[in-house]
């Protein structure tokens, strides 16, 4: 005998008969009970004795089964058809826009303690690292809700605009904030976002725009620039452009300025040592100009022996004047003091020279005689 635990506890305590037909009756028995109790879908007792069986069951399955289930969406994602924020190559042309977009700087002249100065006649501003530039903004009419002002640092030279603009590795070390790779900041609001764009990896800060308030006409923007223009690892001595945007919240520009930027030790010096440069190179295209464009200069006249006798006394008394000269530094004055003094023993012994050639000598034939001597006519 042989006791086993069937379904829903029924329990068969029974010997296997000797006919397999007679066990599988038996054990068919045993399960129908159990094979009644599992769900099934309400089906009309109409459906099996007439009309369609097949409409019958495709009733049944579209009261409880979605058809769609399987089928795949036509409409494909347009992810990499969406236009991103900004361009590969960023846009440097001014734009003021139908809203008359306008910056303007405030007047710092060239003192070498001035810690941001603007030139006008270069469009450059120059400023020390880490220290705030004032910059105004100027809008024709009301600008739209929401609208915010975006800087972007590119650089100048075409080899090298499609790259990113970031801080130097060591500056960045030296920053703990969550934006320290950022070049520009905004100083003075806590609403200013800064920005990665996905496709360009270039970087950006925006904040938004303030009316101004009663009695002025400009809004006034607080930016730093945290990195100098001769950071190892960084800008690397290249010339970099700030693109100042006006932009609506959904990204649309409104207006454009641009401007160059200097990040130095002595912005005032820069700024005249270059503003000085830049008007010593027009003037010589000017001169050379009028020089290629004018009629052959004259042949100078020849001199005169009058004129040479001036020119060689002026000369002798130019020779016996005396000159002092300001020498920092005892090792560099003693070079020059041996200079001088070799060129003092070298005119001695051109001096001595010259009276030893100039001495009267006697004419052919004759021989000057000696104390003492006879003639030889004696």
């Amino acid at each position: 005998m042989m006791e086993e635990q069937g379904f829903e506890g029924l329990s068969l305590s029974q010997a296997l008969p000797l006919s397999q037909d007679d066990a599988f009756k038996e054990l068919w028995s045993v399960l129908t009970p159990c094979i009644s109790t599992i769900p099934t879908l309400p089906v009309p007792q109409e459906a099996w004795t007439g009309g369609n069986v097949y409409e019958s069951f495709s009733q049944v399955l579209n009261e409880g089964f979605d058809e769609n289930l399987f089928e795949l969406s036509t409409e494909m994602p347009t992810t990499d058809s969406v236009t991103p924020p900004s361009s590969t190559v960023p846009v440097t042309t001014d734009y003021p826009g139908e809203y008359g977009f306008q910056l303007r700087f405030q007047k710092s002249g060239t003192a070498k303690s001035v810690t941001s100065t603007y030139s006008e006649s270069l469009n450059k501003l120059y400023c020390q690292l880490a220290k705030t530039s004032p910059v105004e903004v100027l809008v024709g009419k009301e600008l739209p809700l929401g609208a915010v002002f975006r800087a972007t640092a590119v650089y100048k030279k075409t080899e090298h605009v499609a790259e990113v603009v970031r801080r130097c590795p060591h500056h960045q070390n030296e920053d703990a904030a969550e934006h320290r790779s950022h070049l520009i900041r905004v100083e003075g609001s806590q609403r200013a976002q800064y920005f990665e764009d996905p496709h360009t990896k270039r970087q950006s800060v925006t904040v938004p725009y303030e009316p101004p308030q009663l009695g002025s006409e400009i809004t006034t923007i607080l930016l730093s620039f945290m990195c100098n223009s001769s950071c190892m690892g960084g800008m690397n001595r290249r010339p970099i452009l700030t693109i100042l945007t006006l932009e609506t919240p959904d990204g649309l520009v409104l207006g454009r300025r641009c401007f160059e930027v200097r990040v130095c030790a002595c912005p005032g010096r820069d700024r005249k040592s270059e503003e000085e440069s830049k008007a010593k190179m027009q003037s010589g295209t000017k001169q050379t100009k009028k020089r290629k464009s004018g009629p052959p200069a004259p042949a100078p006249a020849p001199a005169t022996t009058s004129k040479k006798s001036k020119l060689a006394s002026s000369a002798e008394e130019e020779d016996k004047d005396v000159y002092f000269l300001q020498i920092r530094g005892r090792e560099r004055y003693e070079m020059f003091k041996k200079l001088n003094d070799g060129q003092e023993l070298l005119d001695k012994e051109n001096k001595t020279k010259t009276k030893v050639s100039v001495k009267h000598e006697p004419s052919s034939g004759k021989r000057l005689l000696q104390r003492g001597e006879r003639s030889d006519s004696d």
